[in-house]
């Protein structure tokens, strides 16, 4: 282990007394410095080495310190850091903008608008969304997490730690039951909530836009049912109302496809985009049809930063290989290889109530023994991992699932070292079914 030769201190409590001196803590984050990071490893300060199930929660798809975007970021370097495209135009932010439209399904011309962060994407789609259709009411559902803005944290459904003492919260906004089949709610109990919420909350006459994950992230890494996506576009479709599909988390290859909305055969009219969009570094975006974007007055939406140029060289080489096949065929054999491990995880443990997900975006909910949500035993998997080198997540309202968000570039010995870990730290937290 390092430490530091004027204190005899390792380089993580020294570090982690500067970190409880200088920075909030209101801040989360857990006594782990990183030095350096390469595909699906890490290693801290004292040259621990770590496997990253985690990605930075899906901002790493491309792997930590891919070469091609590093090497995109050194020439982009030589020209200009910064240029306010709302004032100076740059081809970078034009290019960006046209890849990220490949990504958004639909056969119909597309548009683009880029800005700094997955909230801030949020944003402005809702933005857009009030402005083409002069609307205020906006639709989320249970279990959604779309940012800690005031808006987005408004729609955002866990209360603790992220709403807690911060409202009051932004008006007209209104929330659907989401689809939860393990918890015993359908698509049919979801649609049949959305028209209880037409009938005691909003009429659809005044609502713009239903936005939903076709993941849910932090929700607990919730796929929306196979049925459920067409018939809530016929839904909004009938009543004139725009959907916004939040890509943030399952966007950019995360789930095998450039947009999750992909697997539901669904074309959203309107799509945020963010974390790995970047290649590790901030940006973020909206897509949608071109009329809708279109819509706002010049200088109605933008921002100084939105669409570095650095960020913007960055997210050139991340969309290409997102839309890469190749790059696609990886990640869905990726996802498969790790689901069929965590499925015969599931088999063994009862402590596993369900594993679930789609492609390589998964997660595994961790129950009592009534198969009620279990919090504790959630973090003490989490913890056994991190002590033997891997890095785990929760996730999920009750916190009882754990996320796997592995890079898609990790190798096959990554993916079977992780597993071996996960199950060691299953068979320390728990007892296996016989």
């Amino acid at each position: 282990m390092g430490t530091d030769a004027a204190t005899d201190t390792p380089h993580t409590d020294r570090l982690a007394a500067e970190r409880d001196r200088w920075v909030s803590s209101s801040v989360n984050g857990r006594p782990f410095f990183v030095e350096r990071a390469e595909g699906a490893r890490l290693w801290d300060v004292d040259g621990r080495e770590f496997l990253d199930f985690v990605g930075g929660i899906g901002t790493a798809n491309h792997g930590h310190s891919n070469p091609d975007v590093i090497a995109a970021v050194r020439t982009q370097l030589d020209n200009y850091l910064h240029q306010c495209f709302s004032l100076h135009s740059y081809e970078p932010y034009v290019d960006v903008c046209r890849l990220l439209t490949e990504c958004h399904p639909g056969d119909f011309a597309k548009k683009a608008f880029l800005a700094n962060s997955g909230a801030e994407a949020v944003e402005n789609a809702v933005k857009i969304a009030r402005y083409f259709t002069g609307r205020d009411g906006i639709i989320c559902l249970d279990n959604a997490f779309h940012g800690r803005t005031l808006l987005t944290m408004t729609l955002t459904a866990k209360v603790r730690p992220y709403k807690l003492g911060m409202g009051p919260f932004a008006p007209e906004i209104y929330r659907a039951p989401g689809p939860y089949p393990f918890r015993g709610i359908t698509s049919k109990n979801a649609i049949d909530g959305l028209h209880r919420v037409f009938k005691n909350q909003v009429d659809p006459s005044n609502v713009a836009a239903i936005i939903y994950e076709p993941v849910q992230g932090e929700g607990g890494f919730l796929p929306m049912p196979n049925d459920y996506p067409m018939r809530l576009q016929e839904i909004a479709a009938e009543h004139g109302i725009l959907i916004i599909a939040d890509e943030v988390q399952s966007g950019m290859g995360r789930t095998g496809t450039p947009a999750a909305v992909e697997h539901y055969g669904v074309t959203p009219e309107l799509i945020t985009w963010a974390k790995s969009m970047g290649g590790g570094l901030p940006i973020s975006g909206v897509t949608g049809r071109a009329d809708i974007m279109d819509s706002v007055h010049t200088g109605g939406i933008g921002g100084t930063y939105g669409g570095n140029p650095l960020s913007c060289a960055a997210a050139k080489v991340a969309i290409r290989q997102v839309l890469d096949p190749n790059f696609q065929d990886a990640a869905k054999a990726l996802g498969a290889r790790m689901r069929s491990r965590l499925d015969e995880l599931g088999d063994r443990f009862d402590a596993i109530g369900e594993v679930r997900g789609l492609g390589p975006m998964l997660g595994i909910e961790i129950v009592d023994g009534h198969g009620q949500p279990d919090a504790a035993t959630t973090a003490a998997i989490v913890g056994h991992a991190f002590d033997r080198g891997l890095i785990l997540m929760g996730a999920g309202l009750d916190s009882n699932v754990i996320r796997v968000l592995v890079p898609l570039v990790a190798t096959e010995a990554d993916i079977a070292e992780g597993m071996d870990v996960l199950e060691q730290s299953l068979l320390s937290a728990t007892k296996p079914a016989p």
